[in-house]
C-alpha cells in the first residue's frame, strides 16, 4: 500500500485560500486514483474532489464545485488541493485517499490535517 502524509491546514478567514498537500510513499502515485475526503464534527465524512491517474480527469463535490481545485504531480509523488473562497462549512478534517485504478474502496488514507475557517 502506498503510505500518505498531509500537510498545510491551519486557520483562515472566511474568504480566504488555503493549500492542502499530500506527500505518498511506499509505490509509484501513478497506479492510483487520489482523492481529498473531509469530516467535520457531527457529519459523516464526504468526498470532496478526486483525480484520476494521468490527472486528465476530476471529480468535485457539489460543495467545493469552482472554489477548490485537485492537482498532482507524479513526478514528485503529491496530490495537491487549493482551495479559494472558504467558507465556515467548509471547517473539517481533511484527508488524502487513494485507491487502485478500477478498485471500488479507498484502501489508503493519511492521518488527516484540520482546516478551520473563521467567520
Amino acid at each position: 500500500q502506498v503510505q500518505l502524509v498531509e500537510s498545510g491546514g491551519g486557520l483562515v478567514q472566511a474568504g480566504g485560500s488555503l493549500a492542502l498537500s499530500c506527500a505518498a510513499s511506499g509505490r509509484a502515485l501513478n497506479l492510483y486514483v487520489m482523492g481529498w475526503f473531509r469530516q467535520a464534527p457531527g457529519k459523516e465524512r464526504e468526498l470532496v474532489a478526486a483525480i484520476e491517474p494521468t490527472g486528465r480527469h476530476t471529480h468535485y463535490g457539489d460543495s467545493v464545485k469552482g472554489r477548490f481545485t485537485i492537482s498532482r504531480d507524479n513526478a514528485k509523488n503529491t496530490v495537491s488541493l487549493r482551495s479559494n473562497s472558504l467558507k465556515p462549512d467548509d471547517t473539517a478534517v481533511y484527508y488524502c485517499a487513494a485507491k487502485v485504478r478500477g478498485g471500488s474502496d479507498w484502501s489508503s488514507w493519511g492521518q488527516g490535517t484540520q482546516v478551520t475557517v473563521s467567520s
